[in-house]
């Protein structure tokens, strides 16, 4: 018995992990079915061992003639005279009344059998109305009941025994419940002995099809009292041994945990959306719609810029800074405002949509449809996030050093120093003509290297190599451009991928984690 009370308690907690793993994430009415059966079960541990058999049965199976006959008094009255407000009766063995039990069963007409069998002691019997009640309300609390008694006992009789309402709505489902069921076939007395063989014969044959083959079947006749004693005996002995509610709880766990393993998938493959192809097909696609490739551009032309500004010929390097730095247009470098980044065009906004389905698809490999349907819902989720949270990343990522490499330092010194030696040759050819106006020219020699005067050859030297060495720095400079760019894409992109493994990829994961803690909770439930 103690080891039956462990069990329940192990089924019972492991349910309890199983939905409070589903909770937020499983839209099915499973869940709920699992919830209000923790909610039952911790409610009918409170209220003590007593065992509540009901009995239920069709209109004219004998149900309250035989309710009565076991409660030795005339409790509930059968027929066409039975009350029709849809209430069940009780009836009470033993000293403790019961009356906490019967108000969370909501039973309020209830009899105390004060000269009962003691062996029946712990024994709460309902008669319940007739589950084919034109009423309602009256197949309603049938139903109530059916799901809170800790015995049901079904009473038959030789007419309608093989009722397919009877045994599709009521029986069958309770196959996992088979030994906390017993059927009575009432009303024998009607029938001959062969003929009542040949029913019990059917009958068992009905039951064990339905997965009640433990379910015991006891011939009575209410009237004559045929076959009560062998049901009293039958009572008897599930109140003796004060585990019938446990073995209904530990029934209805079973039945829950069947019930929520439809929606496992014991073997549902690796999560394909951590696979390098896919995360990088993802990261690819957030960068897209970051605007990264804006960044890069922006990027390499600044740098093409500057260094355009430190290599070009130094008379005409403020024609460049008539135009904004392309990088600072983009307002980059805070992670708290927002950047100038161009919104993301339907071209990029499909693709990362897509990127988004391939890793949701690939996170739901394997997975039945409840937890795809989540994994869709978490994916809406990131995507409603995901702007900000890249614009935010964009913005705040470290280009990197931005350096004037030495070279052109060097290449930029040249510059003016050839521009200095244009200048001296231009000042001292304006000198030559000032001294030619003053008919002075040939007081001052003029030098000559092969016949070129030396003035002229500084100023045109000076010119044509600053000319030819900016034409020589510039595709050095372009392609300085491009490996920074190239660096900065590769920050960039490690940034978005931080974004997409925080913003995507972890919560599939943990959505396809939950699977599997769901799983191995509700298998140890159902074991």
């Amino acid at each position: 018995m103690r080891r039956r009370e462990v069990s329940l308690t192990d089924r019972l907690t492991a349910l309890r992990e199983a939905v409070e793993v589903a909770e937020g994430r499983l839209e099915v009415p499973e869940v709920g079915s699992a919830r209000t059966l923790l909610a039952k079960a911790g409610a009918r541990e409170a209220l003590g061992d007593a065992t509540v058999v009901a009995l239920a049965g069709a209109t004219g199976s004998g149900k309250s003639t035989l309710f009565n006959a076991l409660s030795g008094a005339e409790v509930s009255t059968p027929g066409v005279r039975r009350p029709t407000t849809g209430v069940a009766h009780a009836s009470v063995w033993g000293p403790d009344g019961a009356d906490r039990l019967l108000d969370w069963l909501q039973v309020p007409r209830r009899h105390r059998v004060e000269r009962g069998d003691a062996a029946l002691d712990g024994l709460v019997l309902l008669d319940l109305p007739d589950h084919d009640s034109i009423r309602l309300e009256n197949r309603l609390e049938v139903d109530r009941l059916v799901e809170l008694v800790d015995v049901l006992v079904w009473v038959l009789d030789p007419q309608k025994y093989a009722d397919a309402a009877v045994h599709s709505r009521y029986l069958a489902p309770l196959a996992g419940h088979a030994g906390v069921l017993v059927v009575v076939l009432n009303q024998v007395d009607r029938l001959d002995e062969a003929a009542a063989q040949a029913c019990l014969a059917d009958l068992r044959g009905l039951l064990d099809r339905e997965g009640l083959a433990a379910t015991p079947i006891v011939p009575t006749a209410a009237r004559t009292g045929a076959g009560l004693p062998e049901l009293r005996a039958e009572l008897a002995r599930r109140v003796s041994a004060r585990r019938a509610a446990t073995d209904r709880l530990a029934a209805d766990a079973r039945g829950a945990a069947q019930a929520l393993s439809a929606h496992c998938a014991p073997d549902a493959g690796d999560d394909r959306s951590r696979d390098p192809a896919e995360r990088t097909g993802l990261t690819v696609a957030l960068a897209d719609a970051a605007g990264v490739p804006a960044v890069v551009g922006a990027v390499e032309r600044s740098a093409r810029r500057r260094g355009n500004q430190h290599t070009g010929w130094p008379v005409l390097r403020w024609t460049s800074k008539l135009k904004a730095d392309p990088l600072s247009r983009l307002h980059l470098g805070s992670e708290t405002a927002r950047s100038s980044l161009p919104q993301a065009g339907a071209v990029q906004q499909a693709a990362l949509g897509s990127a988004l389905r391939r890793a949701r698809d690939a996170a739901g490999q394997g997975l039945p449809q409840a937890w795809r349907d989540e994994l869709r819902r978490t994916a809406e989720f990131s995507e409603e996030r995901l702007a900000d949270q890249l614009d935010r990343a964009v913005s705040g990522t470290d280009l990197g050093p931005d350096r004037t490499p030495l070279w052109q330092r060097a290449v930029g010194g040249l510059q003016w120093v050839l521009a200095l030696v244009a200048l001296a040759g231009a000042l001292w050819l304006l000198g030559l003509v000032g001294l030619g106006l003053l008919q002075l020219d040939d007081v001052v020699p003029l030098p000559r290297v092969e016949g070129i005067p030396l003035p002229t050859l500084l100023l045109v030297g000076g010119l044509l190599a600053g000319l030819l060495l900016a034409l020589v720095a510039r595709p050095l400079v372009r392609a300085g451009a491009r490996r920074r760019a190239r660096q900065v894409r590769r920050r960039l992109l490690d940034r978005v991928g931080e974004v997409a493994e925080a913003e995507v990829v972890e919560p599939l994961g943990a959505a396809r984690a939950d699977h599997a803690r769901f799983c191995t909770a509700v298998a140890r439930a159902g074991s």
